[in-house]
């Protein structure tokens, strides 16, 4: 691989000429800043003097002729003016513009006039396109200190600030910089890969790369946007190496395919084996499960047998346990009944008990005494004397039954 480095400039043309010269480049150098040629001048100057003088001829002399010389070469400054003031910039660029040599803003796409003579544009910028830029690096060495032969690097950046691109940079030093910048990362990156495994970077992801290169380059107003390595060489000795170690490989892949063959033809005989001692073990699966079936009928017979015996002694405990419970609730019930019985005639004999007592107090009550009652005058306490008459009558009373009330004083 007998490339060079992409090649940046800028260049010097008139208006006419910038649109091939950003979009094809000079000579197979990428240009993407143009300084257009000033293309004004002050010639329309001396027609407005001449148009002056014509006018003060008219005015002294009173000539018409030399009025409308006046008026027509007035005319033709003017629109000479006009043409030169105006300043056309492509889509897709961008105007830097300047008054007095100091850089004092950007001109979009499009038509503009610059009326006065220190007015101009310094550059014309190319904002939109994404440049491509190849940057083959040599002995770059590895993580083995091995140097490869070749590494080529394939960039895309674009100017995205004008203003300090052109004020801080500019398009030949920016060449520098960006192969010195590319050239320091990829031997970086190519640092922290073996050698054996240098060919992983065709294609691997150089993000870092990129964010790195972004980092240090933003600062002049440019953005890479995209970035990878389409192609690495190795040095041939290395590359006879490998030659040799892919000879080894493939006699090493030739013997396993034999040996795997070999293994395969073992696998089948042992699987043979293996199905034979599995035909094997299954009738002597089916003589064990014919015995464990004929064992199995033999204890659930004997089970049986001890399950009736069980039965028939369970049957006759319980029979003498009904018996049992059935006398012991009949003599239960006779007692009861006997409570019963003693209890209604003890309900009798109470009965005839209150009956008589009835009896007797109705009796006796006949026979009491009548209570009798002594008034005596209001104010006064009892006497002597009616106590006396009163313990005298009270005999009689209750022998007699009757008694006359005495007469109270």
């Amino acid at each position: 691989m007998n490339r060079d480095f992409s090649k940046i400039k800028e260049s010097l043309a008139s208006w006419s000429d910038i649109r091939q010269l950003l979009r094809g480049g000079e000579q197979g150098q990428l240009v993407p800043v143009v300084i257009p040629k000033d293309r004004r001048g002050f010639a329309w100057v001396t027609l407005v003097f001449l148009a002056v003088y014509f006018a003060g001829m008219a005015v002294v002399a009173g000539l018409v002729l030399a009025a409308l010389a006046a008026v027509l070469v007035l005319l033709v400054g003017l629109v000479w003016m006009w043409r030169r003031a105006i300043i056309e910039i492509e889509e897709g660029t961008t105007g830097v513009r300047s008054r007095w040599g100091a850089i004092t803003g950007v001109l979009p796409p499009g038509r503009h006039y610059l009326w006065l003579p220190w007015d101009r544009v310094d550059a014309v910028v190319d904002t939109s396109t994404e440049i491509p830029y190849s940057a083959p690096i040599s002995s770059s060495p590895t993580a083995e200190n091995v140097p490869l032969k070749s590494i080529e690097f394939f960039l895309k950046f674009r100017i995205v600030d004008p203003v300090a691109f052109v004020r801080t940079i500019g398009a030949g030093n920016f060449d520098l910089v960006l192969s010195s910048a590319v050239q320091d990362a990829i031997r970086q990156r190519s640092r922290k890969v073996n050698t054996e495994r240098a060919y992983d970077l065709r294609g691997s992801d150089v993000g870092d790369v990129q964010d790195a290169l972004n980092r240090q380059l933003g600062r002049y107003g440019v953005r890479i946007t995209g970035a990878n390595i389409p192609d690495v060489q190795l040095p041939d000795q290395y590359q006879q190496h490998l030659a040799t170690r892919e000879k080894i490989a493939k006699e090493l892949s030739a013997y396993e395919r034999e040996w795997e063959l070999t293994r395969k033809r073992r696998i089948d005989t042992l699987l043979m084996e293996i199905e034979r001692s599995k035909k094997t073990r299954d009738a002597r699966v089916v003589e064990v499960r014919a015995a464990a079936n004929t064992a199995r009928k033999d204890v659930a017979r004997m089970l049986e047998e001890q399950e009736t015996e069980a039965q028939r002694v369970r049957w006759e405990i319980e029979a003498r346990g009904k018996a049992d419970l059935t006398s012991a609730e009949n003599e239960a019930k006779a007692l009861r009944h006997l409570a019963h019985s003693y209890r209604d005639n003890r309900a009798v004999l109470q009965y005839e008990l209150a009956r008589r007592r009835l009896d007797v107090g109705a009796k006796l009550a006949e026979s009491a005494p009548q209570p009798l009652v002594v008034r005596t005058a209001s104010g006064q306490g009892d006497s002597a004397l009616s106590t006396l008459l009163l313990a005298q009558l009270l005999p009689r009373i209750a022998g007699n039954g009757q008694a006359k009330p005495p007469v109270g004083q």
